[in-house]
């Protein structure tokens, strides 16, 4: 009797031993990405990270970019600081070289301008951010003596409300520290109810002119990088609802107004994507979701963007 018992506990613990081990080496469960709060910016993926999801490689460095470690930038390296949310994050679903940053980087390897020695694309995001978590990054770290700083936004982001650390420790999407096993994660993010955050009621219930104050973020990113001698392009990706028929919605047709007109007035370079995506054939073919693209949608926003710094560097 003893003996069967002890069998079935050895298959039992050989069993979870084995889920364990293939929920890590498969999935990357166990090692999610963490978080930290920052009183300005509201949250920052931690820095030093490295890990594995779905079998794509994610990397942070130690200004909590979605890039490899960066010293001191010598005067023969071109170098880019890329700005944006989710979408210029990549997220768990895009590969570390398939981002919209390094992609943009291989591209201009492939130039071989000859004045430049190295060429770095940084890439500065996080899930979720909008521009006024975008204006407290480059407020608190600086531009990292960027020839061209590209603020990414998407149609969402016109909305976005005020920064906020609260999700952070609190929400499964924004956890501060590792789980002790892979199974925890799994039950915690897919079999689990989340528990909501009360105090975030308030902070997406903002009121008054929520378009006008990210459109001031804008103005201020642009006037940051005028103090740093950079150039400043602003790149806008639109919620796959929007390509085709019936289109954006009212409000978005008029933010998006006010955009077109604030970059006239600013005087900002300024690169629109939906009148490019309305000419693709089958929209879906470029996103992962209805709001993040797919390589294929990354690669044509990096190619559009890489044109786009040549013509600004004049190289």
């Amino acid at each position: 009797m003893k003996e069967t018992l002890v069998i079935i506990l050895t298959l039992v613990l050989g069993l979870f031993v084995a889920i364990e081990i293939a929920m890590r080496s498969l999935f990357g469960f166990g090692n999610p990405l963490t978080y930290i709060a920052d009183e300005q910016i509201g949250y920052l993926l931690a820095p030093n990270q490295r890990t594995r999801r779905y079998g794509n490689r994610i990397e942070i460095n130690q200004y909590s970019m979605r890039s490899e470690a960066i010293e001191q930038t010598p005067s023969s390296t071109l170098r880019v600081l890329l700005l944006g949310d989710s979408i210029a994050n990549g997220g768990w679903w895009t590969a570390q070289n398939n981002t919209i940053s390094s992609l943009i980087q291989g591209s201009l390897r492939a130039t071989n301008p000859s004045n430049y020695q190295q060429i770095q694309v940084l890439n500065a995001s996080a899930n979720s951010w909008g521009p006024r978590n975008e204006l407290a990054y480059l407020e608190k770290f600086g531009s990292f003596n960027a020839q061209v700083v590209v603020l990414i936004i998407n149609t969402d982001d016109l909305f976005a409300t005020a920064p906020t650390s609260l999700p952070v420790g609190r929400d499964r999407n924004y956890p501060d520290r590792k789980p002790p096993l892979a199974l925890v994660e799994v039950l915690r993010n897919y079999i689990f109810k989340p528990q909501p955050i009360p105090e975030l009621a308030a902070i997406h219930k903002e009121g008054g002119d929520r378009v006008g104050r990210n459109l001031e973020a804008i103005g201020k990113i642009q006037a940051l990088t005028r103090q740093s001698n950079s150039q400043f392009l602003l790149v806008m990706t639109p919620l796959l609802r929007e390509i085709g028929s019936p289109g954006s919605r009212d409000y978005e047709v008029k933010a998006r107004q006010r955009l077109s007109e604030f970059t006239k007035t600013q005087q900002i370079a300024y690169i629109d994507f939906l009148p490019k995506f309305n000419t693709t054939k089958n929209p879906k073919t470029l996103y992962h979701d209805h709001i993040h693209l797919n390589l294929q949608g990354n690669q044509i926003v990096s190619e559009v963007i890489k044109q786009k710094l040549i013509d600004i560097l004049k190289f």
